[in-house]
């Protein structure tokens, strides 16, 4: 169970503080809010480690009696939150093994806006390439947003985070999307992990923004207007994915697949055809932003898996490559990741 009797939790709809008194089920816990007691599943609570950390000490401070040629000049009260930009923040939450050592289980992962406006945000998480997690909400001025927890192990399958803004209020002045992402290794985060405990510090952070950017300017743009008239045609670069082919998240390069008059062709024919098919479908991906491509090559003398592999290692856009045993292609088939 996530928790148990007696832990102080906070009701993540209401922001509440609580305490749970009574374990109901595997689902369910009673909590204890001021002295009233009803149940809540175990999904709308967390622990208040984040908030605690975070929030300013409120507590008043006994004032000492000054006189008036002591009161230093007035300036004006700040904000409590510094407008230092959008950050994501994680959080460790750590136990401790049958060694008595301390070891981090998970990562909280909290958006923090620190921006003066209010944002939507849509959210998304990648393991290795492949879609984990998603989510969308708003986020206002100067506060925090919970996204969710991940284990700590997962570090090790090349998590990429990707956030698409957009201001909750619009302006014609700012950009109407703005796409940021975050890519950790195992070494960085146990690197700042480090540097935080040293520190004393409950999170690290990386920052995604500083402030929300401004509307690319129209004069900023080239003037393409005396190339129309000599025979060029002029391309709106923004809207040429929509005038693509359509990607594959699976091309089958069988050369039977390809062609009907395969037999017809000699051996160095049919690999230039399947080869042209490889390239043809790996840059559609990439143009269509795909996060991975599977290509069946079959398994054969390896030829044709060679071949591919010789060309992934060139291409800058390709992020890694791995060609394993898989239940539906054994090991006639390559996972690109993009």
């Amino acid at each position: 169970m996530k928790f148990q009797i007696g832990d102080k939790v906070t009701v993540l709809h209401s922001n509440e503080e609580a305490e749970v008194v009574e374990m109901i089920n595997d689902k369910m816990v009673m909590v204890d809010v001021r002295g009233v007691k009803f149940p809540a599943y175990i999904d709308q609570l967390d622990f208040p480690y984040f908030r605690r950390f975070t929030e300013k000490n409120n507590i008043p401070q006994k004032k000492e009696k000054k006189f008036v040629d002591q009161l230093p000049v007035q300036k004006p009260a700040g904000k409590s939150n510094p407008l230092d930009g959008v950050w994501l923040s994680f959080l460790p939450v750590s136990d401790t093994d049958e060694f008595g050592d301390e070891v981090v289980e998970s990562l909280k992962i909290h958006l923090v806006n620190h921006t003066i406006q209010a944002l939507h945000f849509q959210y998304r998480l990648f393991y290795s390439g492949k879609a984990d997690f998603e989510l969308q909400n708003d986020i206002p001025s100067g506060k925090d947003f919970y996204l969710h927890d991940i284990a700590f192990a997962t570090l090790n399958d090349s998590p990429l985070f990707e956030l698409d803004f957009s201001l909750l209020m619009s302006d014609k002045t700012k950009a109407p999307l703005y796409e940021r992402s975050l890519k950790l290794k195992a070494k960085q985060v146990f690197r700042r992990i480090e540097e935080m405990r040293k520190k004393g510090d409950a999170s690290f952070s990386y920052k995604l923004f500083d402030v929300y950017p401004d509307k690319a300017l129209e004069e900023d743009k080239p003037d393409f207007q005396p190339l129309q008239g000599k025979e060029y045609k002029i391309y709106d670069a923004s809207a040429s994915r929509q005038h693509l082919e359509p990607a594959k998240y699976e091309v089958d390069l069988h050369i039977e697949k390809l062609t009907g008059a395969w037999s017809h062709l000699s051996n160095f024919e049919m690999l230039t055809l399947q080869l042209d098919t490889f390239n043809k479908y790996l840059d559609l991906a990439i143009a269509h932003h795909q996060h991975n491509l599977i290509v069946i090559h079959g398994v054969g003398s390896g030829k044709l898996r060679d071949e591919i592999h010789e060309i992934l290692k060139t291409r800058r856009e390709v992020r890694s490559f791995i060609n394993q045993y898989d239940p539906r292609y054994g090991y006639g088939a390559t996972e690109i990741f993009l």
